[in-house]
């Protein structure tokens, strides 16, 4: 295709995007765009009449606002699409879904405050976000509890978390959906640096940590010089040197397009990249039963596919950074087990964040045995 037909096909789908957002809403025409609908003005006109018949058909809208783009889960499998797509089916059409994507109403824990305030439905955001309202589930960010992918997915489906954490997100007002597996944060390292293989390679690195003192901790135990950087002004940070390293997990490297300032990933497995989709639980009660059962029954299906996701999208997200120079780096049982003497859990520096956020030590350990137990999910681990 030469420049010429790029620009036509590009200012049809522009066209037929105005025209689809302006006759059948912004849903229909994000999906029309995610089927690849919008090149033909036909099919871009049949996309729309579908979402439109869905919508006037549907007895309750329910709106999902999330901060990542409609194609992201090629390398971020956040799948807001497939949630979409399952929870009409599943409640035989008597819900809507409206996806808010990219960041149209907000992030993180301005997601959070809105799905508690009931402004919107439902949201997805980091599982960190729900710390203020649940203690226990910040020690998600405990060095090698929960890191591996199927620690975490044992955990958070666990009869452990379902008796001892959702109880405590549903008094504040929130009905998980389902936990989204990404993968595990790594170790990068910014354009001009040495790999990372073992702790001792940390020495003097300016690490680039979020407001976590957990993170900050452990990276402080490994060796690192944690640097607390907002993650709005990271790029630049790395960029000129104010940071050396970062933790986010492949995916969201390559989506937040870090691609072209890394030299070296390394996979520490210590701590996960996890995500959630929460629902207001007040709406969710005032749901006839069958369409709450098939709201879960959606979600539900949804965490299948995105457990299936996680290894394609960590496939592609690898490969276009190794095409911009990026070198990758798995470690051995052996070398894991370095990481974890240096900043795992085990040790005593992080006694007092068993207590205070477990509620006591036995607690803490029933979720160490939780994350080690296989449950009936499987999940893929770098």
């Amino acid at each position: 295709m030469d420049k010429q037909d790029r620009m036509e096909l590009e200012s049809t789908e522009r066209r037929n995007f105005l025209k689809v957002a302006s006759t059948a809403g912004f849903t229909a025409a994000l999906v029309a765009g995610a089927s690849g609908a919008l090149w033909s003005t036909e099919a871009a006109a049949q996309s729309a009449n579908e979402e439109r018949e869905r919508e006037s058909a549907a007895e309750h809208i329910m709106t999902i606002a999330t901060a990542y783009v409609l194609g992201a889960s090629r390398s971020y499998p956040i799948m807001q699409l497939d949630l979409k797509e399952n929870i009409q089916n599943a409640t035989n059409g008597k819900v809507y879904v409206k996806l808010a994507p990219g960041g149209q109403l907000g992030a993180g824990g301005a997601l959070v405050q809105a799905v508690q305030g009931g402004t919107i439905q439902a949201a997805q955001h980091s599982l960190s976000n729900f710390a203020p309202f649940a203690s226990t589930v910040d020690l998600i960010n405990m060095p090698y509890l929960c890191g591996s992918n199927q620690r975490f997915t044992n955990l958070v489906t666990s009869d452990f978390w379902t008796s001892n954490v959702t109880p405590k997100i549903e008094e504040n007002g929130f009905k998980p959906l389902f936990y989204v597996n990404i993968d595990p944060r790594v170790v990068a390292v910014r354009k001009g640096g040495d790999a990372v293989i073992t702790p001792a390679d940390m020495e003097g690195i300016k690490f680039r940590v979020p407001g976590s003192a957990m993170l900050q901790q452990y990276y402080r135990l490994v060796g690192a010089n944690p640097t607390p950087v907002a993650w709005g002004e990271t790029p630049s940070a790395i960029q000129q040197g104010v940071a050396d390293a970062l933790d986010p997990s492949v995916g969201a490297l390559f989506v937040f397009g870090f691609k072209d300032i890394l030299s070296h990933v390394t996979f520490t497995q210590a701590v996960p990249d996890s995500q959630v989709y929460s629902c207001n639980l007040e709406w969710f009660n005032s749901m006839p039963a069958d369409v709450q059962e098939g709201i879960m029954w959606g979600s539900e299906m949804t965490a299948h596919q995105n457990l299936a996701k996680v290894p394609s999208a960590r496939a592609y997200a690898m490969a276009e950074l190794v095409k911009a120079g990026v070198e990758f780096h798995s470690l051995s049982d052996d070398q894991l087990a370095e990481w974890q003497d240096a900043g795992g859990y085990q040790r005593s520096e992080w006694d007092e964040f068993k207590v205070e956020l477990a509620g006591s030590m036995d607690n803490f350990e029933q979720m160490v045995e939780a994350a080690g137990t296989q449950g009936k999910y499987y999940v893929h681990d770098a």
